[in-house]
């Protein structure tokens, strides 16, 4: 297993990587739906926990590959069967999502994760053998998400309340590792296809979010509430912002390991809060439809919070790195504003409302920036 060029020209995602998001968006369609229905019942508590838990072993087994894919993607007979494999992980995982909220349960979870996991060790190998260069940073690799795979295994043993702490320390266990394995030398990934790859995981999440809010709406109108049109329009610009705002100017993958851990790891919050927006937007419609069982205020939480955290994210990636001005100061004040929405009478119109005000002065920052500089008048000679 040859690695690929990092300045190789026109790299783009392949349909073997197009396949992989597309079994993996199941699986956060599943966390999705569950947690909408647990928010709606008011068990926010539960709902917040499991949701985090479940959306990182999804999370998690999608950015190892992909990162894995943009150095490594040779394309050949064994890497498609074992990406494959890590895709059956996905498919355990996605059916393991419900018994983990209802009954707490995460044995199929944890196997579906360590399925995906562990097919990624023997990619590694393949990469240890061919690569001399990265020899070192790819058995890191081999022995660290190995060993991690143990403990989570391990854990299923373990008693009920020693959970949610386990799950922790092994969840930081996993992120060390890509930090202690990259230190002896960088594995080649490529920025502009890594800038791709989470762009495109970035369109799939939002439109799961569309689907679970128009699955909502069609819901409520199936019963005659035809007062759900507003509801779904507000949530309708709310997805469109989340996209504008998200794709406005061109990004790219940082170069320094730190940074790109905190660029890499700092999207889970993005994709996390996306998926959110659509469920928060079915308790919404719940709520419309007077079979949720939580006050207005907090049908208006389900859908600000996840807004908030995703602005602050995308803040905190893409706009304070590479711009200057009233931009800047607007992402943290608008995403304060749609915490304060919920207290307002119609909460997901205010928030669509504010997301439109951001992203009218987006366009307006970028014309402004993008306009040609006037050229000098010339003196009349005469």
């Amino acid at each position: 297993m040859r690695p690929r060029r990092r300045d190789e020209p026109h790299r783009a995602a392949t349909p073997l990587e197009l396949f992989f998001d597309l079994c993996f968006v199941v699986a956060v369609a599943q966390a999705a739906s569950s947690l909408h229905h647990d928010v709606s019942e008011g068990h926010l508590g539960h709902a917040v926990t499991n949701y985090a838990m479940v959306f990182f072993a999804i999370w998690w087994s999608w950015m190892n590959f992909t990162w894995f894919a943009s150095a490594y993607d040779t394309d050949d007979d064994f890497y498609r069967i074992t990406t494959l494999v890590q895709i059956a992980g996905a498919l355990i995982i996605a059916a393991g999502v419900p018994s983990a909220f209802t009954d707490g349960n995460y044995t199929v979870i944890t196997y579906g994760y360590v399925v995906t996991r562990l097919a990624a060790v023997v990619q590694w190998s393949r990469a240890a053998a061919g690569d001399p260069e990265h020899r070192t940073a790819a058995r890191r690799y081999m022995i660290g998400v190995t060993v991690v795979q143990l403990g989570w295994l391990l854990r299923l043993g373990l008693p009920e309340q020693w959970g949610t702490a386990t799950f922790v320390l092994l969840a930081l266990a996993d992120l060390l590792v890509p930090a202690v394995a990259e230190r002896p030398g960088r594995t080649p990934w490529h920025p502009q296809h890594i800038t791709e790859r989470y762009g495109l995981f970035t369109l799939i999440v939002l439109g799961e979010a569309v689907l679970a809010t128009s699955l909502a709406v069609q819901a409520g109108l199936d019963v005659g509430d035809r007062g759900l049109w507003s509801l779904a329009g507000a949530g309708a610009v709310i997805v469109f912002a989340l996209w504008w705002l998200y794709f406005d100017r061109p990004v790219e993958a940082p170069d320094r390991l730190t940074s790109t851990l905190i660029w890499g790891y700092g999207h889970y919050l993005i994709f996390a809060a996306v998926a959110a927006v659509g469920a928060g937007l079915a308790v919404a419609v719940d709520h419309e439809r007077h079979i949720g069982h939580i006050s207005g205020v907090t049908s208006g939480y389900a859908v600000s919070v996840p807004v908030a955290v995703y602005l602050l994210t995308v803040w905190v990636l893409h706009i304070r790195p590479q711009h200057r001005g009233a931009v800047v100061v607007a992402f943290p004040v608008v995403a304060l504003l749609v915490l304060l929405a919920p207290l307002g009478p119609v909460p997901v119109h205010l928030i669509a409302l504010l997301l439109f005000t951001l992203v009218a002065l987006t366009v307006l920052r970028r014309e402004r920036d993008t306009r040609p500089a006037p050229e000098p008048s010339s003196a009349d000679p005469t």
